[in-house]
C-alpha cells in the first residue's frame, strides 16, 4: 500500500515563535490525525534542529533544498549526508522555484537526487508545468521530461526512497488549484511515465501541491492516484494544516 502523506513546505518562513507555536499545536492533534498519513514539516534548515526538538519524534522533518556535491568548498551549500546528520528524512528536490529562480536543470536536479539517495534520504522530486504550457497542451510532455530526466539514475531498491510532487507552477502561491479531475489525470499520467521507466509505479507516492487548502484537499485526496499533499502557505496556519492532514477519506 503507498505510503499517504502531507507534508508542509515552510519555504523561506520561520522564526523560533513560530516553530514553537505553529509545530506545538500540530504535535498537540497528532494523536487525533490520520493515523494512515504520514505528517512532514520541511521549514527552513537554520530551524531544522528547533523543528526536530519540537516535534519530540510525533512528526517527520524534510530539508527543502541540497547541494549537487558530497562536500567541499562551496560555501553556502547544504549536503544530503548533513541533512541525514541533522535528523532529516525528506529532501525536496527540483521545486519550481528552485527550478525559475536558481537556474536548476534537470540535470542538476537529476544530481541532486543522486546524492540524496546516496546518503539514504527520500528524495520529493517536484515537477510541473507553467500555464503556458499547459495551455500549449504540452503539460504531459513537460512532466514526463523532468520525471524521466530527473529520475533517470533510479535503480533497484532505490525507487522504494522516491516520491513525487506534482505541482503546477501556476497554481503555486495563486489561489488557483487544478480541478480534481484534472490533477488526477496527470498523476495517472505519471504513474505511466514511472511504468515506463521500470519502477514500480503502483507503489511509488504521487502528491499534489499548487494552493492545496482544507477546502479543497478532500475532494483532492479522495482520487485514486492523489497520495496526499505538498503544502505550501498554508502550513503555516496551524488549524489549516491539521484540517488537511484530516482529509483523507475513511479507510485510505
Amino acid at each position: 500500500m503507498r505510503r499517504k502523506i502531507v507534508a508542509g513546505n515552510w519555504k523561506m518562513n520561520g522564526s523560533k515563535d513560530l516553530v514553537q507555536q505553529l509545530v506545538g499545536v500540530i504535535c498537540d492533534h497528532a494523536g487525533s490525525l490520520d493515523a494512515g498519513a504520514e505528517v512532514v514539516i520541511i521549514p527552513p534548515a537554520p530551524y531544522i534542529p528547533l523543528v526536530q526538538q519540537r516535534a519530540d519524534g510525533k512528526l517527520a522533518i524534510g530539508v527543502q533544498n541540497v547541494s549537487q556535491w558530497q562536500s567541499g568548498a562551496y560555501t553556502g551549500e547544504v549536503s544530503a549526508e548533513m541533512a541525514r546528520d541533522l535528523g532529516c528524512w525528506y529532501v525536496l528536490v527540483g521545486h519550481s522555484e528552485r527550478r525559475q529562480l536558481f537556474g536548476e536543470s534537470d540535470e542538476v536536479v537529476a544530481r541532486k537526487i543522486g546524492r540524496v539517495l546516496e546518503s539514504g534520504l527520500t528524495a520529493v522530486l517536484c515537477v510541473g508545468e507553467t500555464l503556458d504550457q499547459r495551455d500549449a497542451g504540452e503539460a504531459e510532455q513537460v512532466v514526463a521530461a523532468q520525471i524521466q530526466k530527473g529520475l533517470a539514475s533510479v535503480t533497484g531498491e532505490q525507487w522504494s526512497k522516491v516520491v513525487v510532487a506534482y505541482e503546477p507552477v501556476w497554481a503555486i502561491g495563486t489561489g488557483k488549484t487544478a480541478t480534481a479531475d484534472d490533477a488526477q489525470a496527470m498523476h495517472a499520467a505519471i504513474r505511466k511515465v514511472l511504468e515506463g521507466m521500470n519502477a514500480p509505479a503502483e507503489e511509488i507516492s504521487v502528491l499534489y501541491g499548487g494552493s492545496v487548502k482544507a477546502d479543497n484537499a478532500a475532494a483532492l485526496f479522495s482520487e485514486p492516484d492523489i497520495d496526499g499533499g505538498l503544502i505550501g502557505g498554508a502550513s503555516l496556519k496551524a488549524d489549516e494544516f491539521i484540517s488537511i492532514c484530516r482529509a483523507f477519506p475513511a479507510g485510505a
